[in-house]
């Protein structure tokens, strides 16, 4: 395990986890600035091409895209990432050595080989869960900026937009989720923060995303 946090706020040294285990390039932790794309495990076709589109915008920015490799949302944006030459980051609710879900085992050995893979949690650690807003709560932390595709009024995703916002990092809803009747907790969120993105503005947006996280992790 390795003590990674160094120059952090009196909040977020208290929501930090005790050390973090990695495997892969760990400069992506300390160089450039790191984005969480995050939704819906079960997302729809439009959702899909949502976060391939957002994806695509991070990776022309330099971005670091970090995901928690789960299904749906996470997978697409991972696997965006990839194949169009930019860099990711997976945040797991389990060990390095588990893959969850399981059909994700070889995009994490993927990522372990060429990007970065990050755990707050020993190997043989069984899978809780409780482990994910853990595992949330440190993907904001390690990230300037949270964007959410797509969530459900119930899902597990908005925990992540409110850690984000606890620790004073940006927090953005896509258009189409602020203009879901159904759903109430986007608008809560934008009154605690949260910023709507358009799809135009998205460029501009990106570029005026703050290091948070530069004076937060130490050097190796």
């Amino acid at each position: 395990m390795r003590d990674l946090f160094g120059a952090m706020n009196r909040f977020e040294i208290k929501h930090a986890p005790e050390g973090l285990y990695l495997d892969g390039n760990i400069s992506l932790l300390s160089e450039g600035k790191r984005v969480s794309v995050v939704g819906s495990r079960k997302p729809s076709l439009e959702g899909q091409a949502r976060t391939r589109a957002v994806t695509r915008a991070l990776v022309e920015q330099g971005i670091i895209v970090v995901s928690g490799l789960a299904d749906g949302i996470d997978t697409v944006a991972h696997e965006t990432a990839i194949e169009l030459g930019g860099s990711t980051i997976a945040v797991l609710g389990t060990p390095l050595t588990e893959a969850y879900p399981k059909s994700n085992g070889a995009l994490l050995d993927r990522i372990k080989a060429e990007h970065l893979a990050v755990s707050q949690f020993a190997e043989g650690t069984p899978a809780r869960r409780t482990n994910f807003p853990q595992r949330n709560r440190t993907m904001a932390l390690i990230s300037d900026a949270t964007i959410i595709i797509e969530a459900s009024e119930k899902s597990g995703t908005r925990h992540q937009g409110w850690e984000a916002l606890r620790l004073g990092r940006m927090v953005f809803l896509l258009q189409s989720i602020v203009e879901n009747s159904a759903l109430s907790w986007p608008q809560e969120m934008i009154g605690y923060g949260a910023q709507i993105l358009r799809r135009e503005d998205l460029p501009a947006v990106l570029e005026d995303i703050p290091n948070f996280t530069a004076a937060n992790i130490s050097a190796f």
